[in-house]
């Protein structure tokens, strides 16, 4: 029998502190119910996430021709950027029919990912490659023959449950992106599957565009890259992608708390059961709201005879009716 190695890598204390972060952001996402966005915020993050994994590759369409797309209109642009953007939007709209653990799954995803783009769609390679950056070889990846075989033991990785699914997520991205299976769409699967390992455990992530911040610092991902595959370990990408999904997570609850009115927030407090409460209990749920902002909730929840008062100025307290 076979063991397969895992991925070597160092949990940092920026490691640590990151996943402590992001933990408390994500436990912040639950409590203010930003897991059920709204459709229309789920169709523009979606838009978000496609146009930024795509203009990383060099697509050239904007977020108003994708979503011309996605609504099934006619967009003028380069045929191959137009089909890309064809494909990726039917991959999103079914990934949660992906299994993250399967290769099968893997090469299903890139088959309609990369349909009509290359032939080997769905394909690993067959052949060498290496990626050069001007008149520099980057990276020399292994040889087409240990393709397979490399895959799957990274599959089997993904089925340690011993494995926190934050770290997972990060390392199979970047080991998937070493190992280069693809003659092409190596990097897009790489964002695609690590938002498909999050969203198992963690559903606010099919929604999180963190391919948005990641096309703003495309200089710092391919440098962590390059970094890890120096020092032959993924701690450089962890450090990387975990500090993107704690911006990206900070970006969701800083845009939510403008953008909930003060209804959706009053029907999700009481939803809590909460019975009889004051002005701070209720912050304590919406932690970026002004005390004038939540005084104005409350009142708007007296006028609407969600709860009455007992008391007054500082004193005051609420009860559910």
């Amino acid at each position: 029998m076979i063991v397969s190695m895992k991925p070597p890598y160092d949990i940092t204390p920026k490691i640590l502190k990151l996943i402590s972060s992001i933990s408390e952001k994500i436990g912040e996402v639950n409590a203010n119910f930003l897991t059920k966005q709204s459709p229309q915020l789920r169709k523009q993050n979606r838009i978000k996430t496609i146009h930024s994994s795509l203009k990383i590759e060099g697509n050239t369409l904007t977020e108003e021709q994708i979503t011309a797309l996605i609504e099934n209109k006619k967009v003028i642009g380069p045929k191959k950027d137009v089909l890309e953007v064809l494909n990726a939007i039917k991959v999103y709209d079914k990934l949660d029919s992906y299994k993250f653990s399967s290769d099968k799954s893997f090469l299903k995803a890139h088959l309609e990912l990369m349909n009509g783009l290359i032939e080997s769609a769905g394909k690993y390679r067959k052949q060498g490659v290496g990626i050069v950056k001007g008149t520099i070889v980057e990276h020399i990846a292994p040889p087409f023959e240990n393709v397979p075989h490399l895959m799957k033991d990274l599959f089997e990785y993904l089925k340690d449950s011993d494995e926190l699914t934050l770290i997972k997520s990060c390392v199979f991205h970047y080991e998937m992106e070493f190992i280069h299976p693809f003659l092409d769409g190596n990097g897009r699967m790489g964002r695609l599957w690590q938002t498909l390992i999050l969203m198992t455990e963690y559903p606010v992530f099919e929604f999180l565009p963190f391919e948005t911040l990641i096309s703003k610092t495309q200089d710092e991902y391919y440098k962590s890259l390059a970094l890890s595959d120096k020092s032959g370990k993924s701690t450089y990408f962890i450090e990387y992608m975990l500090g993107v999904i704690e911006k990206s997570l900070e970006g969701l609850l800083k845009y939510n708390s403008r953008v909930l009115k003060d209804v959706d927030r009053l029907e999700y407090f009481l939803k809590l059961g909460i019975k009889e409460f004051n002005r701070k209990d209720y912050m304590n749920i919406f932690k970026d709201l002004s005390s004038a902002t939540a005084s104005r909730d409350l009142k708007k929840g007296m006028e609407m005879n969600m709860f009455e008062s007992v008391g007054n100025l500082n004193r005051t307290r609420y009860i559910a009716k």
